[in-house]
């Protein structure tokens, strides 16, 4: 009797474990205590050896899988600057109603040091101020489009961080939408693919996170040309995004996406330099993604 019981188990189990191991199933939601982004799996690392990073912390994610190609200190918390406006805009954008029109307030253009230069009373719609934030990176903008969500900065950060936290961000906590320092402020390598993962299936994030440079008119009829701050953009014709930042504490940061021969990765780089920020991004880049497609 036990043997057809479990005979009649199995039969039931097997088309399950059949289903998940062939990738029909989405990707499950994590666990308590994990991550979405796995570690290093067979069959998905470039043959060839890594180039050496003079960045503090790095990570290298297939976007596909969420599988990790490469890793160095990624889950050592510390400031990620601007990088973090990717979580803003994934707020913003899940807020709902991208053309409704901001009114700027006086408290917007109280931040330093990357400003559009607002004035209180101009009104722009989200839709453009979210442009901006991901390819100029204006912390003004960034004040505006907080307060407008979450009726103030420190609101918004309540959402980002229950955000983050939906997201399986488990080592992240942030104070304000731009990045600038705060006590107690702070994120991974890991959790920052988390998010750029999640913002890279929005196609309109994509769209502007890919823009290389844009006009932007304000109010009173001038317009000023903006050229975005990720220079891999530039260089590596297959990159796609995303997000730079730049603050004493954190020191020069990067995450950057690219789609090569059906495989798309996300290169996120933590405390460089100036010399090597560069570097160090498009040297990941190109390891995860010039190799023979199998």
């Amino acid at each position: 009797m036990l043997r057809r019981v479990y005979r009649q188990f199995l039969m039931f189990l097997t088309p399950m474990l059949l289903i998940a191991s062939c990738g029909g199933n989405p990707d499950p939601l994590p666990r308590h205590g994990s991550s979405p982004i796995a570690q290093p799996l067979p069959g998905t690392i470039p043959d060839k050896a890594p180039p050496p990073v003079v960045a503090e912390s790095a990570i290298v994610v297939d976007i596909g899988s969420g599988r990790v190609l490469y890793a160095k200190n990624a889950d050592l918390p510390r400031p990620v600057a601007s990088t973090q406006k990717i979580v803003t805009a994934l707020c913003v954008l899940e807020s709902g109603d991208i053309d409704k029109r901001v009114k700027i307030d006086v408290s917007d253009t109280q931040c330093e040091p990357t400003k559009l230069y607002l004035k209180p009373g101009e009104v722009y719609s989200r839709r453009d101020l979210l442009k901006v934030l991901m390819v100029k990176s204006a912390n003004d903008v960034g004040r505006a489009l907080a307060r407008d969500v979450a009726g103030s900065q420190e609101r918004f950060a309540q959402v980002m961080n229950q955000r983050a936290a939906a997201l399986g961000m488990r080592q992240s906590r942030f104070q304000n939408p731009h990045g600038l320092p705060a006590a107690n402020q702070f994120s991974t390598a890991r959790d920052m693919a988390i998010a750029a993962r999640q913002a890279y299936r929005s196609p309109l994030l994509r769209s502007f996170m890919a823009t290389r440079e844009m006009v932007f008119t304000y109010n009173n009829g001038k317009t000023i040309k903006l050229e975005n701050t990720n220079r891999i953009l530039k260089t590596v014709p297959y990159c796609n995004g995303m997000k730079t930042g730049t603050t004493n504490a954190a020191g020069r940061c990067l995450i950057c996406t690219g789609e090569l021969d059906n495989r798309a990765v996300i290169v996120v780089v933590l405390k460089s330099n100036t010399p090597n920020i560069w570097k160090d991004s498009e040297n990941l880049l190109r390891w995860a993604l010039e190799r023979p497609v199998s």
